[in-house]
């Protein structure tokens, strides 16, 4: 089993920055692909970003330029730093990990943009 616990959202203003983290139980991010979700209300979660076990990061559209998905190996925690937020990137964002046949997800932490 692996726990995921995401901390770092809170309320920001259009243009501001937040720096969301994402801890794991035990080290993982040799076997595991990580990957940070959102999910608005009345919509479908989709996928923000993904950092790989050898450390290849890719991002939706939505989020190219603007968002940076991390790790730290040493302390088993990865990071979605957020820069020019925008309304539209409010919601609750979701930290995953995912390998054959396994599958974690955290709890989740709020992100509202807004004036």
């Amino acid at each position: 089993q692996v726990q995921l616990v995401e901390s770092g959202g809170g309320l920001v203003q259009p243009g501001g920055s937040l720096r969301l983290s994402c801890a794991a139980s035990r080290s993982i991010f040799n076997i595991y692909t990580m990957n940070w979700y959102r999910q608005a209300p009345g919509k479908q979660r989709e996928l923000v970003a993904t950092i790989t076990p050898g450390g290849r990061t890719n991002y939706a559209d939505s989020g190219q330029g603007r968002f940076t998905i991390s790790r730290d190996n040493a302390k088993n925690t990865v990071y979605l730093q957020m820069n020019s937020l925008k309304p539209e990137d409010t919601a609750a964002y979701y930290c995953n990990a995912a390998a054959p046949y396994y599958n974690y997800w955290g709890q989740g932490t709020q992100v509202t943009v807004s004036s």
